[in-house]
């Protein structure tokens, strides 16, 4: 298969008919990348009187079908290649569930598929394994009725159990609900983790909460860490405070604030429970989850971020692999650098930056620099934390000859001034690539770029000496050079 054919968008939909919402995300699948191309919701609170009443919430019923009649004319028209229309806890728990499916078949002629509890903790932990491949520990999603708990290690999901922990799940008046949550967890002995993956929208409210409190400028949820301590200040903070000051705190809307409270004690108990030390945000769950488990195995086995890279990188690339060949070719100079990240996880960033080293080819010179920092730094590509951010867009910053980086104090809070450097050297090392050999891979093919003793050395073959002329190749080549501590020299190879 082409690299073109393999990033051709293909369009997903799932229609996730939640406790508190009812959602239809529309997505881009490129290869192993997951994108989201359009995404509503609505607040039905389907779930709202399950624990009272054990039926769903008229009012809520209501609001669900209107609004899935209209997510039935979106998915009718849009060139849709698969899609998934499921339900969870709410409608899986309450006794006229199986009326409510009914009466939307025969209004919009969906057929809802409701997940049983084990399904549905599975398909969080596949959606965090979709956007971290990584990730080691448990994963827990909470919903407005439930909490899914699930181990996750070498990218596959374990056996996981369903705790009736929602805040439509609470008794409303409960005298003491820490005490409550502590019971409702007993279940939850044996998924002890060092590193707990958080799913759901209350808790992505509470991560970007966090941010704010902690000026952290770069509010992107996804792989955002917090320590088990910085939990249970949020929790006891949050406790706190008055309804208005809450709701204007959150900065979200006024249902989601409200469960603030309750979503920041049971991830503060659930810590205790399990010995967590650090939380991991994750912005992939269960809708995620079940576009992983369709692709082919092949196609999962392969790396979300780099596919995400070279997905970004193809829509601006004059040539499909060229990243590949940077890569060869820059290897014999920056491997052997003393790590910036980890050595594995360093030819991850030289593979991920050679990738997106396109992006922004095709704007103003005047701006290209900058505009390109941007969209690399908050690109929606998965497998990504913070740090390894904030070091790509630094590099594509220097490769577009950008000088001192954007959003400086930022990035420095990020990498430090050692990583700033070491990002600054791995973009100048991508821009002598391109501008050598005007980004075609078969001219950087015939070239060489090596450290010998105290010199950086480009080597041409005789048949592409012209490509030397000129002052351009000699500019990148010392400027690199220099970045690295080496004086430049170019030879022309007679063999």
């Amino acid at each position: 298969m082409t690299a073109s054919a393999d990033f051709r968008t293909r369009e997903a939909a799932v229609l996730d008919v939640g406790s508190n919402s009812v959602r239809l995300v529309v997505y881009g699948l490129q290869g192993r990348a997951i994108w989201t191309g359009y995404n509503e919701k609505v607040l039905a609170g389907l779930g709202r009187e399950v624990a009272a009443t054990g039926k769903l919430s008229g009012e809520g019923v209501a609001e669900a079908v209107d609004t899935i009649r209209r997510f039935a004319v979106l998915m009718e028209t849009l060139p849709l290649a698969e899609r998934h229309i499921v339900a969870t806890a709410a409608v899986r728990e309450a006794i006229d569930g199986p009326g409510f499916c009914d009466r939307v078949v025969a209004e919009t002629g969906l057929k809802i598929r409701v997940l049983s509890g084990e399904e549905e903790a599975r398909y969080a932990a596949l959606g965090v394994i979709a956007g971290n491949p990584a990730a080691e520990g448990v994963v827990a999603d909470l919903g407005g009725s439930s909490l899914e708990l699930v181990p996750v290690t070498g990218g596959e999901a374990g056996q996981g159990v369903t705790l009736p922990l929602g805040p439509f799940a609470m008794e409303a008046d409960d005298d003491d609900p820490i005490a409550e949550i502590d019971t409702r967890l007993r279940p939850a002995k044996g998924f002890e983790a060092k590193t707990l993956h958080a799913v759901g929208g209350a808790w992505r409210s509470l991560a970007l909460l966090h941010m704010r409190q902690e000026r952290h400028a770069l509010e992107i949820v996804h792989q955002y860490e917090m320590s088990a301590a910085q939990v249970d200040e949020m929790a006891a903070l949050l406790g706190r405070l008055s309804r208005p000051t809450l709701e204007k705190l959150a900065r979200t809307n006024r249902a989601r604030a409200l469960t603030l409270p309750h979503a920041a004690r049971v991830l503060s108990r659930l810590c205790r429970k399990l010995g967590v030390r650090t939380v991991s945000f994750s912005a992939y769950g269960l809708r995620e989850g079940l576009l992983l488990e369709a692709m082919t195995p092949a196609v999962r086995a392969r790396d979300p971020l780099l596919e995400g890279c070279r997905a970004l990188g193809d829509r601006e690339s004059l040539e499909h692999g060229l990243d590949r060949v940077i890569v060869a070719w820059l290897k014999p100079v920056l491997s052997p650098l003393k790590p910036q990240f980890s050595a594995e996880r360093d030819a991850v960033m030289l593979s991920a930056g050679a990738a997106l080293a396109d992006v922004g080819s095709r704007l103003h010179p005047d701006h290209r620099a900058d505009v390109a920092f941007e969209q690399v730094l908050r690109a929606p590509v998965a497998g990504l934390v913070h740090a390894e951010r904030a070091f790509l867009a630094s590099a594509i910053h220097a490769r577009y000859g950008g000088q001192g980086a954007p959003e400086a104090q930022l990035v420095a809070r990020l990498l430090g001034t050692g990583g700033l450097e070491r990002a600054r050297l791995h973009g100048l090392a991508l821009r002598l690539a391109s501008d050598l050999s005007a980004r075609s891979a078969e001219l950087l093919s015939t070239t060489r770029l090596v450290v010998d003793g105290p010199d950086l050395v480009l080597r041409v073959g005789r048949a592409h000496a012209d490509l030397l002329r000129g002052d351009k190749v000699r500019k990148r080549l010392g400027t690199l050079a220099q970045a690295l501590d080496l004086s430049a020299r170019l030879e022309v190879e007679t063999t």
